[in-house]
This record gives structure tokens, C-alpha cells and sequence, in this order.
């Protein structure tokens, strides 16, 4: 009788395990985890700037911190940054934008700023699409603060996901001091 049962066991501990295997692997599953990751970031910082009134974007908790204006167009010009080296398409910015100084930039009418950062997530969610995890590892150039640098386009898209998080906590942060929740903290809808 235990042989019996080892028997069984031996049996349908494969078929068990193979049951737990998907069926097709995941086409690009290191893309498919940073699009995912990255799409909710686009999302909550665009709900968050949304639900922010416009009075509040000269906001800062201490004098050396950004306001919810320069952080709006710092994101924005950030993900131009990254984005850009993701592949070949590169976006089409106005040149008021790259010869404005943040800090002007950062004063602009909530509408223009949020504008300008949906754009700039836009433009990312196309140009992301130019990714594969084949692709990760290609060598890069790019120009940063007037100086060409090197890199690597999976260290592009890993930067443009972290300043994502390290803005979208920054702004939580100050939703937070000023009595809104972030949108990740709303209630879920049912």
C-alpha cells in the first residue's frame, strides 16, 4: 500500500508542477514588468498634478524644496530625457520649452504645466514600446547638462522608473502636508 502511494505521488507531483507552468512564455517579461511599473507611475503623478489646485502649485514645505510647479516640469522634462534613448523616436519639443530656465517654467499656469507633463508620459508610452529585453543592453549616447554621455538603454528605462517613484513620493508627501490624499491612497472603487 505505501508503495502504491509513492507510486501516485511520483505521478502527479509532474503533472501537478507542469499545471503551474504557463502555457507560452511571456514575450519580454523585464519590459513587460518596467511598462507596468512605469504606466502606474504616469498615471498616479497625472491624477495627483489633476487633483492639486492650481494655488497650491507655488507650494513647498521648506525653502530649499521644490514646488509643485518646478516638480511638475521637472518630471516632464526628466522623462524627455530618459525616453529619448529608449530607441530611435525622439520627441518634438517647443523651443520655448528647452529656453525657458525651470524656475520660469515652474510658474507657469497649472493647465500648461500638466499639459506638458501628459505629453511627456505620452511620448514615453510610444516610446517605450521600442524596447525588448534584447534591446536592454545596447550602448547609448546622450547629451546632459551640455556634456555627451554614455550609458546603456536599460539604464534609462531603470532611471526613468526611479525618478518616477522618487517625484511621485515627493509629491505624495506634500499632497499629504497640505491635507490630499495621493491617488494611491484613495479608496479603491468598487
Amino acid at each position: 500500500m505505501k508503495s502504491l502511494r509513492i507510486a501516485i505521488a511520483g505521478l502527479a507531483l509532474p503533472v501537478a508542477l507542469a499545471a503551474q507552468q504557463p502555457a507560452t512564455p511571456q514575450a519580454n517579461p523585464i519590459m513587460a514588468a518596467f511598462k507596468t511599473r512605469i504606466a502606474t507611475f504616469h498615471r498616479n503623478i497625472a491624477q495627483a498634478f489633476d487633483s492639486i489646485p492650481e494655488s497650491k502649485f507655488g507650494y513647498k514645505p521648506t525653502p530649499a524644496q521644490l514646488t509643485f510647479g518646478y516638480i511638475a516640469q521637472h518630471v516632464a522634462s526628466d522623462s524627455y530625457l530618459f525616453c529619448s534613448n529608449f530607441g530611435a523616436m525622439k520627441p518634438t519639443i517647443d523651443a520655448k520649452d528647452t529656453s525657458t530656465p525651470d524656475s520660469i517654467k515652474a510658474t507657469w499656469p497649472k493647465a500648461e504645466l500638466v499639459s506638458k507633463l501628459k505629453a511627456s508620459f505620452a511620448f514615453c508610452d510610444q516610446a517605450i514600446e521600442q524596447v525588448t529585453d534584447a534591446t536592454l543592453p545596447d550602448a547609448i549616447s546622450f547629451t546632459s547638462g551640455g556634456a555627451e554621455r554614455k550609458s546603456t538603454r536599460v539604464n534609462m528605462v531603470l532611471l526613468h522608473a526611479l525618478d518616477l517613484a522618487d517625484h511621485y513620493s515627493q509629491i505624495a508627501n506634500y499632497m499629504r502636508l497640505n491635507g490630499m490624499l495621493p491617488p494611491s491612497a484613495l479608496p479603491k472603487s468598487s
